[in-house]
This record gives C-alpha cells, structure tokens and sequence, in this order.
C-alpha cells in the first residue's frame, strides 16, 4: 500500500491517537526558529520509505510534508510556502525537524510532527508536537507631557508600540516605587497592521504640588520591564541650576570691592612717585646747564 497524496496521509494523520513529545521553543518576530522532531542518534532512513508530515495541531493548516515519489508540496498553506523546510539529509539521520523562516505573530500555534514508515504498515516512528512562543520588543515608552484637564486633575499619557505578546502596564509611584491603583487608568491595546501590539495608557490622578510617576510596559514572556518617568513641580527645569547663597553672594562682593580700592591706591602711589622723580630729574638738568 502507498500513500501517494497529501490528502490521504492527512486522513491517516487525522485518525492516529497516539500521546505525542511535548517541546516548547521561543523566537523573535522576523527570525529563523527550528521546530525540533528527531530519533536518537545513530537513526537512519530511507526517503523512500517514510512518510513525514507537519500541520499546526488546532487548525490543521499543512505545514509541509515528505512523500516518497512525491515533490510537489501543492497542499502546503500559502502562509508556509517557501517558509517551512526540512533537511533531505538531516532525513535519512532520523532529523525530521522544521526550519521556519521569518517567524510572524500568526505562527504562535502547536505544530505536529507525524513520522510513518511503509515497511512497518504504516507504523507511527515519531510523534512530536512542538509549541511556538512568539516575541516582540516593545518600544521604549513616551510618556507625554501631563496636562489639566480641570484645576483638580493631572492627565499623563503612555504610547508603545510593535511588541509582542500582548503587555501589562503598569503605573509607578516613583517616589516610593508603589503601583499606582489600576482604577486610575484607561488601557487600549490593539493590534497593528503588522500583527503586532500597540498600547496607550491614559492615567488621571488628582492635582498635587509635584508628582513623580513612572510608565511600565511588561512583556512577560521576554521578562522583560520598560519604565520611563515623568515629573511635576516647581523645581522642574532647575535640578540642574546651582543657586548662590545670598551671603557668600554679599560676602565676595565685598572682597571685589576691596581688592579695586587697594589697587586704585596703589596706582595713584605709583603716579606721585613718578612726578616726583619726574620733579627731581628736570631740576638737576636746570641745574646743570646754569
């Protein structure tokens, strides 16, 4: 017996029971991730003896597959075209992994991996189903410019964009590092054109003389905390500024005022010390020519 198309090995697929290997993996939008179905070591296969197929567990959608006699991969799902490959060498070693280029948002699913040998009766040889875990930076949070919408409110806006999966925000007093209640904020989280997550989180607290807060975009699943600040008072604008103390202020200006007098003095020494050396000299030359 020969299975000869995709469509009867998916029913054959379909119909095994078998408790399947669990495996898990991660990958980064836009990067290669390889889906790991392998036998030990030593393994060896003939390709034209077994039957290897990947589809995503839950929608079934055809990832690849290997038939004997059979190139064509024309039942593939045109999401995975030319994106998932395995090795015709890696084969024949037992090495039935996926290579899946260009990891997207949509590819965070289950994938299972079928491995039939025709020489066995259609014997299952390997059974793996492998879960993707998708992950995407957030950008560094802007947090706008707090404004008033009333003489009572302060209103502070939080934006970050293109992460994945979708995120926790989070509101921090920074001046004791307490999480402001969540009651006082509104999150709208969407998904982008890329199929990424996109959020703004508005946060009104009550008018005070200064405020200190911080933004927190979590990712989860990269462990990952973005925190930028934002701060309110009188004293914004001039942490920078180094203010004179009014004494030490008056105190130089009289040691300047000091210093100028001993030097006036000192030039008008020098000035009548030169006339009466200049007095001297033209009365010796009278004398002399007398």
């Amino acid at each position: 017996m020969r299975l000869g198309s995709p469509g009867l090995l998916l029913l054959l697929f379909s119909s095994l029971r078998a408790d399947p290997q669990e495996k898990e993996v991660r990958a980064m939008v836009g990067s290669d991730v390889e889906l790991s179905c392998a036998c030990p070591e030593g393994s060896h296969f003939d390709l034209n003896d077994v039957y290897v197929y990947w589809q995503t567990s839950e929608s079934k959608t055809v990832v690849t597959y290997h038939i004997p006699q059979n190139s064509s991969l024309d039942n593939v799902d045109s999401h995975y075209r030319n994106r998932a490959l395995m090795s015709p060498a890696g084969m024949r070693q037992g090495d039935f992994s996926l290579r899946l280029f260009n990891v997207t948002p949509q590819d965070e699913q289950k994938f299972h991996c079928l491995v039939l040998s025709q020489s066995l009766g259609f014997q299952e040889v390997l059974s793996v189903v492998v879960t993707l875990h998708v992950a995407a930076n957030f950008s560094v949070p802007v947090v706008s410019t707090p404004h008033s919408p009333s003489q009572d409110e302060l209103t502070f806006t939080c934006t970050s964009i293109n992460g994945y999966p979708r995120p926790n925000v989070y509101w921090i007093n920074k001046t004791d590092n307490s999480l402001l209640d969540q009651a006082l904020q509104n999150d709208t989280v969407f998904l982008n054109t890329r199929g990424l997550y996109d959020v703004v989180s508005v946060l009104r607290i009550a008018r005070t003389p200064s405020v200190n807060i911080g933004c927190c975009i979590e990712n989860v699943l990269l462990r990952q905390n973005l925190t930028v600040g934002s701060q309110t008072g009188n004293n914004i604008g001039e942490r920078d500024k180094i203010t004179e103390n009014p004494v030490r202020t008056r105190e130089k200006t009289e040691v300047t005022w000091s210093v100028l007098g001993v030097l006036c003095l000192l030039v008008a020494v020098a000035v009548a010390i030169g006339w009466v050396c200049r007095d001297r000299w033209l009365r010796r030359s009278y004398a002399g020519h007398v």
